[in-house]
């Protein structure tokens, strides 16, 4: 019997690529792709795809029941500086989508759920170096409370129904085929594009704000890996700690301009600066290298070379 998918949200920054990847892994016709509208891209034309409003309970139902679907990979949200804007919605959005579909599992429709959390549940007060799985957590955006209390719903779930629901906290992600979705760390998706279209970018952080960030090809890899690690490898029902590398626009800039010479940047800080300042820099994630052998590939150096090479044969 072949694992019948569902990814709601098919069509976001990393709803795209994972699509493809599991289309992939697990055949075309064995991945239906979700999202509330139909655009004309790759993720739609490419398999099976359905119109489906992630807050509307029956509607995932129903598609659960007629394509007999045994995973949900859970997707769509409003990200952070997007959420700030449309705060009612957001917290509407990210926690009743979550509750339809763990509701679902409860009623053993489906065997299992990815559902992505964030480093947003970390706060002003968290250690901001190196932080730890477990500690202080604190969000002050829309965006980090509703994914905080989302990791409680997900654990409370496992725990009082046994639920079999996986979670990453995802840093930053870059990519160069999707474009980014809204949240603080688009400017290190932007810059590039800046620097091969203009020489030149007004960054919306301050030139030493650090944030965690990973490529997207490492962060679609750990969501497989994570879903197809043997249950007993996964002892956190929450969400794991996630990373791979750590860097501020400064270092970014440095980096493009070996490839990009007369690349300038200048800063010009606005709202999103006080959410990049109430979350970590770097991360510590041991328990997910430990339970179920997380590695990442790219660093900036790897990740910048990718970016650009990807990005110019795009022009």
């Amino acid at each position: 019997m072949s694992t019948k998918i569902l990814i709601i949200g098919a069509c976001g920054q990393i709803g795209t690529e994972l699509t493809h990847q599991l289309r992939k892994i697990y055949g075309i016709e064995n991945v239906i792709a979700s999202d509330i509208r139909k655009l004309n891209n790759d993720v739609v034309n490419s398999g099976p795809f359905e119109v489906i409003n992630a807050l509307d309970f029956n509607q995932i139902e129903h598609l659960v029941e007629i394509h007999e679907i045994d995973e949900i990979y859970l997707m769509a949200a409003l990200l952070s500086a997007t959420a700030e804007k449309n705060p009612a919605f957001a917290w509407d959005l990210n926690m009743n989508s979550l509750f339809h579909v763990l509701n679902l599992a409860k009623a053993k429709k489906i065997k299992k759920i990815f559902w992505p959390s964030s480093i947003a549940v970390f706060g002003p007060t968290t250690p901001k170096e190196n932080t730890p799985q477990y500690t202080i957590m604190e969000p002050s955006t829309v965006y980090g409370i509703s994914k905080q209390a989302g990791e409680r719903w997900c654990e409370y779930y496992h725990n009082i129904f046994g639920i079999d629901v996986r979670s990453i906290r995802y840093p930053g992600l870059i990519s160069w085929s999707t474009p980014p979705g809204g949240g603080t760390t688009d400017y290190a998706v932007d810059i590039f594009h800046k620097a091969l279209s203009d020489k030149t970018y007004e960054c919306f952080l301050s030139s030493e704000t650090k944030m965690p960030m990973m490529y997207m090809d490492d962060a679609i890899a750990a969501t497989i890996q994570i879903m197809q690690a043997p249950v007993e490898q996964i002892k956190i029902h929450s969400s794991y700690n996630l990373a791979a590398m750590s860097f501020t626009p400064t270092e970014i800039a440095a980096e493009i301009k070996k490839h990009i010479p007369d690349f300038t940047v200048t800063y010009k800080p606005d709202f999103r600066q006080k959410i990049a300042d109430s979350w970590p820099a770097s991360i510590d994630d041991a328990e997910a290298r430990k339970d179920w052998n997380w590695k990442h590939k790219f660093d900036l150096e790897s990740m910048t070379v990718d970016m650009l090479k990807n990005l110019n044969a795009e022009k």
